[in-house]
Formats: C-alpha cells, structure tokens, sequence
C-alpha cells in the first residue's frame, strides 16, 4: 500500500483518545494533530484562528450546508465562489476539511476528531478508529485533569460527548461511536493506552499487507 499512512481518531471524552494519538503518533514517528489542525487550517484559509476555535467540532444546522458540501465536492471552482456566502461555522469546516485532505497528501499522521475519517474516505490509506471506556474510568480521568467532583466530571463527558456526537453525525451522515462508522473500535478501560496503540499498529500493518 502506497502513500502516507493516515490514523484518524474518534473518541469519547475521559477515554485517553488524545493520549492515545500522541503515543500512536511517537512510535510511528510522524506528526500529531489535534488543536494543531486549527492553526494549519487558519493559515491555509486565511481565517482568523480564533474563528475555528469559537466552531471547532460544534455542531450545525443549515440548507446552505448540504448545498456547499455537494458543490464541493464537485466543482471546486463554484465552491470557491459559494464559500463567501456561507456562515462562518460552514466556512470552518469545509477549510478544516480541505486541511485535512492536503495533510494526507503531504505527510503520515495522526488526526484526532474534527470527522477526519469523512474527510478522507476515499483515501486508501486511512486508518480510522473509535476510542471508548468505562463511564467510571472517564469519571476518573476528568476529576483528576480538571479537578472536578464526580457528578461535575459526568456532566462534562455527557455534554462534551453530546457535541461531538451531534457535530459528526451532521457532518459525516454516519453515528459517531458506531462500529461501522470505523475500521477499529477499541475500549481503553479494558485494554489499556499501550494496548490500544499496539493493537492499532498491528491493524495498520496488516491492512498495509493485505492492499
């Protein structure tokens, strides 16, 4: 299989789906994307930063939507044109979207959310998968990042899970956390971070041989 090799990462909050990318990222020795890809995508559209931050991964409602995505991805001279007329959360992810898609072409990497699976589903070497855990594990892991009690902890995985779950099921047209929405579906709590990266790398390997 040729080309740069692309994990892409879905994860749900307190699960070690970050983490789990860095270390994904340091045993394959290539680069990790996560708020990073914000800064890459400001800079090739030209948007303020800060603009991608205030839609990064909110999801959206909107005719205008459906309408971009299918001049998109058939004209591109027409979605160039139809992109000054968007909102600004439409204009955020279609530039986030052709970030993505110039990173793959450019380089191996490790891109956590912002429906990067979607983004490059025609693209062969992609690797997609869909970190969860134990509500009790995630619990656990946000009280200590955030130092918060367990009930503010809960809501915050209930609430931040919510949005990630509305934004990619809008953008994406599949279920966020569905197997088949993915290559790979891991659970941290029952296997571990390392054991999640060593089973991913084997996937991608054995994907690689069997192309």
């Amino acid at each position: 299989m040729k080309g740069n090799t692309v994990i892409t990462i879905g994860r749900e909050t307190g699960s070690g789906g970050r983490m789990i990318g860095k270390m994904l990222a340091e045993r394959m020795g290539v680069k990790f994307y996560d708020k990073e890809l914000i800064q890459l995508a400001a800079k090739e559209s030209g948007l303020c930063q800060e603009i991608f931050e205030t839609y990064d991964e909110k999801p959206t409602n909107s005719f205008l939507y459906s309408l971009a995505m299918d001049t998109y991805s058939g004209n591109f001279g027409a979605a160039n044109n139809l992109m000054s007329s968007l909102p600004l959360n439409h204009k955020v992810f279609l530039a986030q979207f052709e970030a993505i898609k110039n990173l793959a072409l450019r380089e191996s990497c490790v891109i956590v959310g912002r429906c990067a699976d979607y983004a490059l589903a025609d693209y062969p070497n992609t690797t997609s998968i869909f970190i969860s855990g134990k509500m009790d594990d995630k619990i656990a892991a946000i009280m200590e990042r955030y130092g918060k009690t367990a009930d503010e902890a809960k809501s915050i995985i209930t609430k931040s899970d919510k949005k990630r779950s509305n934004y990619y099921n809008f953008y994406s047209g599949k279920k966020w956390g569905d197997a088949r929405s993915y290559d790979l579906c891991l659970n941290s709590s029952v296997i571990g971070y390392e054991g999640c990266v060593d089973i991913v790398l084997d996937f991608v390997e054995k994907k690689k041989k069997k192309a």
